[in-house]
């Protein structure tokens, strides 16, 4: 267990309610540890509840962005503010705890991944707007919610890996590629229903319409070399085993793979394919991004605003594309020089918080096309 971020707030803890069926399975990190240590783990259900008053020098996090990753932005800010971050990461079940702490929640902002988690927390109405001009300066509009309930921070496009060896230069360019009949039996992908799919469909909605974007899934489950399944890095490993000539996954997967010294075949599978920019001579490719949300619980709301505004400014956003390959949500800060050999692309313009609005479509749609069967 990191100690870097324990401190004080564990003094505002108090075990109180119960979360009924929430299965935490995340683990707890940073300036929570010594609560959550305490916390009750009986048949995968935790007791937890908080009540948190307002410190001039700390903010409370809760983060589904993995602890290596948020260690040295979080080192940084308090560097140069002096406030501490109390982090508590949580793989799965942020919105169902946030609902069950209610206004009690000692959580003052959120980090998640996906347009589709801050949606989530958004429609729930766990989020409180914020307005912030650096924040309008940093962030793209198409990368924010209109009336500042989230913010995008980092950028990750939804690509196509292509077969070195198997795929024709110029043969797939566009998602629409990928449900032609040429296609069929050549096409791996995750399930349908994983948020990272749902928002690409959803952005297909946006794009084509509901019929298009029915006629494209299903297109594209006829062109299927199997079942959907596995995660983004199996779809490529699927490629290298020659099981499909293409895949579709994000970006910072390629990074992961092709410096991955822990699993090095991993370098092989990277090396097995070529990224392809969907829809460049369109719209442009689906990108996504990770960002932050104020709770509307928020106990520190100004250090909380004072947090997202770092991690959308320079330093940080450099820090953000050195450690995960991601793309810089700012514009002017240099990209790894790993991303930048993939080459520069145009990214659908399309604003997230539209393509959001389309997810309950999108996931609608997975079903009736019974994509995952």
């Amino acid at each position: 267990m990191d100690r870097t971020y324990k401190n004080n707030f564990t003094r505002g803890i108090v075990l109180s309610a119960t979360l009924g069926a929430l299965a935490f399975t995340g683990t707890y990190t940073g300036a929570f540890a010594r609560a959550f240590e305490g916390a009750v783990q009986v048949a995968g259900r935790s007791t937890f509840s908080a009540v948190s008053s307002a410190r001039a020098d700390e903010v409370n996090l809760y983060s589904s962005r993995q602890p290596f990753l948020m260690k040295p932005l979080l080192a940084a800010f308090t560097e140069e503010t002096g406030i501490k971050v109390n982090m508590v990461y949580l793989k799965k079940g942020m919105l169902e705890r946030l609902k069950s702490e209610g206004r009690n929640s000692p959580a003052d902002l959120i980090l998640v991944s996906d347009i589709g988690n801050l949606h989530n927390h958004d429609k729930a109405g766990l989020l409180q707007p914020v307005t912030s001009p650096n924040l309008s300066a940093n962030i793209p509009a198409q990368y924010r919610h209109p009336s500042g309930n989230w913010f995008g921070l980092t950028v990750r496009a939804r690509v196509i890996y292509a077969s070195k060896t198997r795929l024709k230069a110029g043969e797939v360019t566009t998602y629409e590629d990928l449900a032609d009949p040429r296609m069929k039996g050549r096409v791996c992908i995750r399930s349908g229903k994983h948020v990272y799919n749902i928002s690409l469909l959803a952005s297909i909605v946006v794009a084509k319409g509901e019929a298009g974007a029915t006629a494209w899934a299903k297109g594209l489950k006829a062109n299927l070399a199997r079942r959907p399944q596995g995660n983004d890095r199996a779809q490529v490993r699927a490629v290298f085993e020659g099981e499909c000539d293409v895949a579709v996954g994000n970006t910072y997967y390629m990074g992961k793979m092709a410096t991955n010294k822990k699993d090095p075949i991993q370098k092989e599978w990277a090396k097995s394919v070529r990224i392809i920019f969907p829809n460049q001579a369109g719209r442009g490719t689906h990108v996504n991004v990770s960002g932050a949300a104020v709770t509307k619980s928020a106990k520190n709301k100004t250090n909380a605003v004072r947090l997202i505004e770092f991690l959308s400014d320079d330093a940080a956003q450099k820090i953000y594309a050195e450690q995960n390959f991601e793309y810089p949500v700012k514009a002017g800060v240099a990209l790894h020089p790993l991303v930048a050999s993939w080459g520069r692309f145009k990214a659908d313009k399309a604003y997230l918080s539209k393509i959001a609005n389309k997810r309950t479509t999108a996931t609608k749609l997975v079903d009736k096309v019974a994509f995952n069967n």
